[in-house]
């Protein structure tokens, strides 16, 4: 057995770290397994790793936001990394080294997740108010790598896939059969997701001690937000609009005077979940995405045809959002571009929620309803209202809206996918540097179970398409 490269069932020392002497840094973002969780300043080293794992370049650092935009049509590889190209051109392989990077962290940060999970109960040290939080907020933690894992390599229901992930729900600290998780269904994985969203929102608090920790840390918003999320994934869109109608109300979240400060600023009133990258914990964005000439990478940039649907209204805010790359003649996205690499994540915004509804309020024949939703995203960024008189001419409109507004964000090639566009919206792709490509084997809208895992575990069963 290859216990050296199997991670999906990551060992506590490696998913929390080694560092003997970690507990006396601030921040804390791991610790030994010796020391790990004993007491209450063990738990909130353990909380802030959670969250490290998330932040981690292989996650929500940049890895899981590119492999959605670059298998878009909203993104493309235009430089040498050939992991990203296979992504762009629907050809990636099961060796795909940023497709297992994303796997292995996505369950590193389940692992610690469960640790916190099962050792919190036990510590005298701590009220009950502060375990319910450290609890509350790992079974978020859990339920959003999990939804993750799920749709990148499960699919959606109705739409592709019958089997979801290894639901590994149980500290990994030794060798046994658990060590081998087999798949679930998709139902299932997704039923994972929801119990561990509503554990989530039961011990969770309506807010953190600071303003900052409440929008990067999970609180009661945060989970009734994601489930607005789960539920448009699941086709529930009474219970969309029933979790969207408590975030919507909720005054900590509001639309901001000046859009661009979402982007530009950090933690306004539009961020409801937001990963914070500094100058000692620097996020990969703006590398990947800005070219060398102003210190980036410059390996992935826009469509130009996603361009210019941005920019074809002029009085569209988010046509700001852009500049040009002389060099390569294409244009780069500019939600992160402070110097620095100090630009935070969006993972859930004020934004996403009235999208969600307003879809979930068409699905249900509430087309004024629905109208009124976009029509608030529309105003917020600068354009005038539309009208529409029929259920799919409202959908179409929703999901245009979201195209634009939620770009770069780790949403774009999903939001095909799950709204089955593929086959329409993927198809003679125009790319910079190469021919246009059409997703035209849609099994290919999974990807694939990393080669490490399925090797070392029998009992994994890989997507069709890759096998």
């Amino acid at each position: 057995m290859r216990y050296h490269t199997y991670l999906l069932a990551f060992c506590l020392v490696a998913a929390l770290g080694a560092c003997d002497d970690v507990l006396e840094q601030d921040p804390q973002t791991q610790i030994a397994q010796e020391r790990a969780i004993t007491n209450k300043k063990g738990a909130e080293s353990a909380v802030a790793g959670m969250y490290n794992e998330l932040q981690n370049e292989n996650y929500y650092g940049r890895n899981f936001q590119i492999m959605s935009d670059i298998s878009s049509d909203v993104a493309q590889s235009i430089g040498t990394w050939d992991f990203y190209r296979e992504m762009d051109t629907y050809l990636t392989s099961i060796g795909n080294t940023e497709n297992g990077n994303f796997w292995t962290r996505a369950y590193r940060a389940v692992n610690v997740a469960n640790n916190i999970i099962d050792k919190v109960p036990q510590l005298t040290d701590a009220q009950d108010a502060e375990k319910n939080s450290y609890l509350g907020q790992a079974y978020f933690v859990r339920a959003l790598a999990f939804f993750d894992l799920t749709k990148t390599y499960g699919g959606v229901p109705g739409v592709i896939g019958t089997l979801g992930v290894p639901l590994v729900t149980q500290p990994s600290t030794r060798v046994d059969e658990s060590f081998f998780p087999a798949r679930p269904t998709l139902a299932e994985s997704y039923g994972q997701v929801e119990k561990d969203l509503l554990k989530a929102l039961e011990l969770l608090p309506e807010q953190h001690a600071s303003d900052v920790a409440t929008r990067s840390q999970a609180v009661k918003g945060t989970a009734r937000a994601l489930l607005s999320r789960l539920y448009l994934y699941t086709n529930q869109p009474q219970k969309v609009i029933e979790y969207a109608d408590l975030v919507i109300a909720d005054t900590k979240y509001r639309f901001v005077t000046n859009y661009l400060d979402i982007f530009q600023s950090k933690f306004t009133t539009e961020a409801i979940f937001e990963l914070n990258f500094n100058t000692t914990d620097q996020s990969g964005l703006r590398n990947w995405y800005v070219p060398s000439t102003i210190g980036g990478r410059g390996d992935v940039a826009a469509h130009t045809s996603f361009y210019q649907e941005v920019t074809a209204n002029p009085n569209d805010i988010r046509g700001k959002l852009f500049a040009f790359n002389a060099g390569a003649k294409v244009y780069y996205p500019t939600k992160y571009i402070k110097s620095g690499n100090i630009d935070n994540a969006h993972i859930i915004r004020l934004s996403e929620v009235y999208l969600n509804r307003a879809e979930a309020r068409a699905k249900t024949g509430n087309i004024a309803g629905a109208l009124s939703d976009l029509n608030a995203i529309r105003r917020n960024a600068g354009l005038g209202n539309i009208t529409t008189t029929t259920m799919d001419a409202t959908l179409k409109a929703i999901w245009q809206e979201r195209k634009i507004e939620l770009a770069f964000e780790g949403h774009s090639f999903f939001d095909i996918v799950r709204t089955g566009q593929t086959a329409t919206e993927l198809t003679g792709v125009e790319r910079t540097n190469g021919p246009a490509v059409s997703l035209t084997n849609l099994n290919r809208q999974v990807f694939p179970i990393p080669s490490f895992d399925i090797d070392s575990n029998k009992n994994l069963v890989q997507n069709e398409a890759y096998k």
